[in-house]
């Protein structure tokens, strides 16, 4: 990769980052089995949780105290655990229920981006990048549906196959883990025919994702911040993230302001 290309990768986080205000502070986190979770008040972001001690962790001790956008910039780190920190950082700020774009994006159906979009897909080719919940029972059948994992099961194709397949899709998906594994870029470009719909609770609802080519960002929203602390920390291994809180939209379309 030039050092052009990369430094425009980069960007992309840099926006998300750098939007933060420098006066919300991280008053807790906790890295969970499955969740990453990080609170500053009452908004609270989520991520899951990529246990890859690759590189050297950067962050040392607590992070509670620090700013929010310090914590933020951990998105950037080759080091997944200590991403997945940096991407809930970010969910912490702009996926918080008072922000404009999110509250209007609030009184949608609520239904998973699969069933939003399910009508739309007949027919079509459809990428979805990792693998999701009930996915195959709500568009297997109805569109040509093809799986891309980095750890594939049977009838999966292997993410490397990204590069083949993505140019020739009429929907693409993807979980919000590929902006802790910095693969996001990457598969942007190669959906810029189409876009992407990004979709998970580690997806940021920031409408500068959109200058890159993301169409539509199916998020969620932490409303219960004790039941979601006590799922990510194993203390209550009955109920489901998704009980936390909401899932939510976010198009350009729904903006009350430009970006």
């Amino acid at each position: 990769m030039n050092q052009e290309k990369e430094a425009a990768y980069w960007t992309l986080y840099d926006e998300l980052i750098q939007g933060i205000p420098p006066d919300y502070p991280v008053d807790e986190v906790i890295q969970g089995k499955y969740w990453t979770m990080v609170r500053s008040g009452e908004q609270v972001g989520l991520a899951m949780t990529l246990a890859m001690e690759t590189r050297p962790a950067q962050l040392q001790g607590s992070c509670v105290g620090m700013a929010l956008s310090e914590l933020a910039e951990a998105a950037k780190s080759w080091n997944f655990a200590e991403a997945s920190l940096g991407v809930a950082a970010i969910n912490a700020y702009w996926s918080a229920p008072e922000h404009a774009p999110v509250a209007v994006s609030m009184q949608g159906s609520g239904d998973d981006a699969f069933t939003v979009y399910r009508t739309q897909v007949v027919g079509k080719k459809v990428a979805v990048i990792g693998h999701f919940y009930h996915l195959e029972q709500t568009l297997g059948g109805i569109c040509q549906l093809s799986i891309l994992e980095k750890r594939p099961i049977p009838g999966d194709y292997p993410d490397s196959a990204c590069e083949f397949l993505l140019p020739l899709q009429d929907y693409v998906f993807a979980t919000g883990v590929t902006l802790t594994n910095k693969t996001l870029p990457r598969l942007l470009e190669l959906s810029r025919h189409t876009g992407i719909i990004l979709a998970g609770p580690s997806v940021p609802l920031a409408p500068s994702l959109f200058h890159w080519g993301v169409r539509d960002l199916q998020g969620f929203v932490v409303t219960d911040p004790d039941l979601c602390r006590a799922i990510v920390t194993g203390e209550n291994q009955r109920a489901f993230i998704f009980e936390t809180g909401k899932r939510v939209g976010l198009t350009p379309d729904m903006l009350v302001y430009s970006f």
